[in-house]
């Protein structure tokens, strides 16, 4: 896939080290990412629309999904140890939610505990890292992201811009009907 179709991602980064937030920014810029980054798990909960108190009563849909219309997060990076909420309680809020869970979860963390890993991955999690994160590391990222466009394309409504310009091309959709 070309560049310019990967500059279209947009990740969000959660970590409460400002070195390792800007080392994994730096990686993500690097590969052509859009990156919006957060230094708590909260925080990120507040910028994809989903705040605590609004979990808690169970009614995430409704929020989520006016605040996501705007903000479309293609895959999720976070740390695992932070203070308050951990990127393992993120991750879960982030499957529990009808309209985000679709979008792929990441954790990295500087302790390479077996145990850990394989809850975080048996919750949904698409992979685990260990720090510090390497450019290698951020190319693993572009299969859940594509795999997580394709899903998104096929739930979204019949007029979306994307649609209306398949219905334009020929069916192997690598020529323009004329």
């Amino acid at each position: 896939m070309a560049i310019a179709a990967d500059a279209q991602f947009h990740v969000l980064a959660v970590d409460d080290s400002r070195i390792d937030r800007m080392l994994i920014e730096r990686l993500l810029k690097t590969s052509s990412f859009h990156v919006t980054a957060v230094d708590s798990a909260s925080k990120a909960l507040k910028f994809l629309g989903l705040v605590e108190d609004d979990l808690r009563s169970f009614d995430t849909h409704s929020v989520a999904s006016k605040i996501h219309q705007d903000v479309e997060v293609n895959l999720i990076i976070t740390d695992y140890c932070m203070p308050g909420m951990t990127g393992y309680d993120l991750l879960r809020k982030i499957k529990e939610s009808k309209t985000l869970k679709d979008i792929p979860v990441v954790i990295m963390s500087s302790e390479n505990v077996p145990s850990r890993i394989n809850r975080c991955l048996e919750e949904g999690a698409e992979e685990f890292f260990l720090k510090p994160v390497q450019q290698s590391d951020v190319n693993k990222l572009k299969p859940h992201l594509l795999k997580s466009r394709v899903k998104e394309e096929q739930d979204q409504p019949i007029n979306n811009k994307r649609k209306g310009m398949e219905e334009n091309q020929s069916p192997d959709k690598t020529r323009q009907k004329m």
